[in-house]
């Protein structure tokens, strides 16, 4: 798709961190877009004004000194028209070609050659005036004794040096009226315009992120309370029948909670965390479950030592997990399994949770658990992270996988 000229609002004044320039009376229209509608209108007032002092002091000097008020008339109108011509010719035009809304690059090109055009219009316009203006004026000059009627001589080797002179001053004269201070302001607005967007996104994806790590802290923040109270129930119910399988279930609770609650101490330390300590989370949870489920479940948590000390972000493992106690493993008669595995896929961090249970059924996978895990993916790593939930060959059990970038892994925590 082509780039859009302009995207936003021609109607609208331009947003605070584009705007340039005071809040003078003569400055505003510069808050509107350049060659929109309200700015050129703004700066045919603001330069119609000013020719218009211009060519009534020309005009009444002509008249004074040719005593011929008629004939001033005449010299404040061509020489205010012309400036004016000058003056608004070439943005006009550029207005027009704005207002198309072409892509970007078509639309800049066409608004240099509308310039262009207009300060070539400007000069055949002063041309004409100037010529209007002699033939009017200079026969009465010549008679009231003011000039003589005789061209000035000058050295045939001067020549091209005045000429060339001429031609800069003209060329200076027809770009600073013609628009070519207003073509280098549209070219600015535009880059002004591409770094406001910048900053305003970079500070939407930091308040993005802020709110993330603040929901995160606060769910981190939370011992789940019917997890805790199944775990005393059991363990109570278990003092009686069998007060070993009771101790070790409150000895499991305790390491449990050794490992979850002293990151809820530390406000920073409690949106970062090493792959490690969240491997610890989910082992010290797994052998409680165990433990309440009678010793149906078995797992298994493999990592690489090396592995463990790479920064990851918290919350995310020990919410598969629960996840494939809650469907995979509980609801099935028997024993379980679930292993929790980190490797290395080439230059990314594969971590998978994998359970033999009663594998996925219709309308999982889109609870408030997962949909966290998959936005704090997207929050931390952008596109370059990714999440899966499918069954196992057969249909029996369920992986859960989180797939990161290894250089990223710090980056995302």
């Amino acid at each position: 798709m082509s780039e859009p000229g302009t995207t936003y609002s021609l109607r609208q004044p331009l947003p605070a961190e584009v705007l340039v320039g005071g809040d003078a009376p003569w400055n505003r229209y510069q808050r509107y877009p350049v060659f929109s509608r309200r700015w050129l209108a703004g700066r045919a007032l603001v330069f119609g004004i000013a020719v218009l002092c211009f060519a009534l002091l020309s005009g009444f000097g002509i008249a004074a000194l040719t005593d011929d008020w008629l004939r001033g008339a005449r010299v404040t109108a061509l020489q205010g028209g012309a400036f004016f011509l000058m003056a608004m010719g070439g943005p006009a035009l550029a207005t027009a070609v704005r207002h198309r809304r072409w892509p970007r690059r078509r639309e800049a090109r066409v608004v240099v050659l509308a310039v262009l055009l207009g300060m070539g219009a400007s000069f055949a316009i002063d041309r004409w005036a100037s010529g209007e203006i002699d033939r009017t004026v200079r026969p009465a000059l010549v008679e009231a004794g003011v000039v003589t009627d005789r061209e000035p001589e000058v050295a045939r080797s001067v020549k091209p040096l005045a000429m060339a002179i001429n031609i800069v001053v003209l060329a200076g004269i027809y770009g600073l009226l013609g628009g070519g201070l207003a073509l280098r302001a549209y070219f600015r607005e535009h880059q002004r315009w591409q770094s406001a967007q910048r900053t305003r996104e970079l500070r939407a994806l930091r308040t993005q992120k802020q709110q993330a790590d603040l929901r995160l802290g606060l769910l981190q923040a939370q011992v789940e309370p019917h997890f805790l109270f199944n775990t005393l129930a059991s363990v109570r119910a278990l003092v009686r029948q069998d007060p070993a399988q009771a101790e070790a279930t409150l000895d499991a609770l305790v390491a449990h909670l050794r490992a979850t609650i002293p990151k809820l101490r530390d406000g920073e330390a409690l949106l970062y965390s090493t792959l490690g300590q969240q491997l610890d989370i989910c082992a010290s949870y797994l052998e409680l479950m165990r433990l309440r489920m009678g010793g149906r479940l078995a797992y298994a948590v493999e990592a690489e030592p090396a592995l463990r000390e790479r920064p990851f972000p918290p919350l995310l493992l020990i919410t598969l997990v629960e996840n494939a106690i809650k469907h995979g493993i509980e609801p099935q008669p028997g024993p379980g399994r679930v292993e929790v595995r980190a490797s290395l896929r080439g230059e990314r961090l594969v971590l998978s949770v994998v359970d033999d249970g009663a594998g996925l059924q219709p309308g999982l996978g889109s609870g408030m658990g997962l949909a966290n895990v998959r936005e704090q993916l997207a929050t931390r790593y952008g596109g370059a992270a990714s999440f899966s939930l499918r069954n196992l060959a057969g249909g029996r059990g369920a992986v859960a996988e989180i797939i990161v970038p290894l250089d990223a892994a710090g980056e995302g925590a």
